[in-house]
């Protein structure tokens, strides 16, 4: 299941059933869970935590230092969790002092050339496309579906269950259950497809689509529209995450 052409240090501990290809360099420091698929020439490096059941697809390279100049080699990680594909290519950089990890969760495809930058959290259940740069300490909550060929602004969020169109570039967070695209970003409408595929009823959807309605085309000011939410929308657990996620936002959301 090892090939004698990867090279592993000693001190890198490595679960049962665990398959490395040719030429792999497995890194001090380094804990690898079990039924891991690493392939030729992936770099699996110093502070990485890998889960179960993990494809690891040629010429990805995991927990490599930040690119961030603030980076003064303390002791930080790169964490990713069970059943993930991680395609060729693959970038993911450990953390720096400021969260002191990055982390990649569980059941996710990360395809070819994605970068995953310092300190980002990258949730569950989500899907991002080729190519597509996440910058430092950004945020993806589950089931979210980023396109080809995205960037993302440093500190920025993107809520669950959103897609975000190929192509696009922004610097605000993307609230939850939504589709973002165009030049510049904006709203274009809720993710109807991706709720229903998930089992979202239609009263739920309706829900969601009046609590957008108000935010987005009201013409009242966001913390206006937030209040008018709580006054007229049914409450749910969806609804209390577009106003959390709305009233917390740091960046201010796209519009």
């Amino acid at each position: 299941m090892i090939s004698p052409l990867a090279y592993i240090d000693p001190e890198a501990k490595i679960g049962n059933n665990v398959e490395i290809g040719p030429f792999c360099f497995i890194d001090k420091n380094v804990v690898i869970g079990d039924n891991n698929t690493i392939m030729a020439n992936a770099n699996i490096l110093y502070g990485s935590r890998i889960g179960n059941g993990n494809r690891i697809f040629p010429g990805a390279v995991i927990g490599a230092i930040p690119q961030d100049l603030k980076f003064r080699g303390e002791e930080t990680t790169a964490e990713i969790g069970d059943n993930n594909t991680i395609r060729e290519n693959v970038t993911i950089n450990r953390g720096t002092a400021a969260k002191g990890k990055t982390v990649v969760g569980s059941n996710n495809l990360l395809m070819e050339g994605v970068h995953v930058a310092h300190d980002a959290i990258v949730g569950n259940g989500c899907i991002i496309g080729n190519s597509t740069k996440m910058a430092g300490e950004i945020i993806i909550d589950d089931n979210a579906i980023i396109s080809g060929g995205v960037l993302m602004h440093q500190f920025c969020r993107v809520g669950g269950y959103t897609m975000v169109q190929g192509g696009t570039r922004f610097s605000k967070d993307i609230p939850p259950f939504v589709i973002a695209g165009r030049e510049p970003v904006a709203y274009c409408g809720l993710n109807l497809v991706g709720l229903r595929r998930r089992g979202f009823s239609n009263e739920l959807i309706e829900n969601i689509h009046n609590a957008y309605r108000i935010i987005y085309q009201s013409g009242l000011n966001v913390s206006e529209a937030l209040e008018k939410v709580k006054a007229e929308i049914p409450m749910s657990q969806e609804i209390e995450y577009i106003i959390s996620f709305i009233s917390g936002s740091q960046r201010g959301i796209i519009r």
